[in-house]
């Protein structure tokens, strides 16, 4: 006679799935926490007013978290690098906007003393 361990993710009383690693059942169970935190929040948007499609949508994107955190870290990175750059075009704008103020600052006393020179 064999001994075999199961362990089993159960959910309102309804047997999900089997699995013979703890592990691999907690991940499972995980995932599922996921998708109930994901159905929720979906539910509150009112995007998706079909009961059914949520729930599918919220469990595929549980099932697909790495890939949608890693998505969403490009997408935040991207952000970031565009903010960065423009906000070193602020920078450089500002830089050469002064530069400028200074040349003019020059040229607007020459003219000055040139205009009182013709006064005098």
């Amino acid at each position: 006679m064999a001994v075999i361990i199961k362990y089993i993710v159960e959910r309102a009383g309804v047997e999900k799935m089997t699995f013979s690693s703890k592990p691999e059942a907690d991940a499972y169970d995980r995932m599922l926490d996921i998708a109930d935190e994901l159905f929720l929040m979906l539910g509150q948007s009112e995007l998706i007013p079909d009961e059914q499609q949520r729930e599918d949508l919220a469990l595929y994107l549980a099932q697909q978290k790495e890939l949608v955190i890693q998505t969403l870290n490009q997408k935040t990175k991207h952000n970031k690098a565009q903010v960065t750059d423009k906000e070193q075009v602020k920078d450089k704008t500002k830089e050469q906007g002064a530069a400028q103020n200074s040349e003019a600052a020059v040229v607007l006393e020459e003219v000055t003393e040139v205009a009182a020179d013709m006064a005098a």
